[in-house]
């Protein structure tokens, strides 16, 4: 499993749509595609939300980024992270 960082941003029709419900859709969502929430927090600043999450492949961390896109009304720039220690082995 590789783990992504997830960065979400409300857009403005989404801020009055927050709910206990709707994060437990996203989360299923997640699951549903495969991966394995590792943390999730909200946050100040350029992004409104951060999700640490596992996935196997590539094409099923975009797949659940564009679909939480479409059910959330949330923008997720979704990166591929790997631990300092693996970046020092390439090396």
């Amino acid at each position: 499993m590789s783990t992504y960082l997830m960065y979400g941003k409300y857009n403005p029709g989404s801020l009055g749509k927050i709910s206990r419900e709707r994060t437990d859709n996203a989360l299923n969502l997640i699951k549903a595609n495969g991966g394995q929430i590792k943390s999730s927090f909200a946050l100040f600043g350029n992004y409104d939300l951060l999700f640490i999450i596992f996935f196997a492949k590539n094409i099923d961390a975009m797949k659940t980024s564009v679909e939480l896109g479409k059910i959330l009304d949330i923008s997720f720039t979704t990166f591929p992270a790997i631990t300092i220690d693996e970046f020092d082995e390439l090396f």
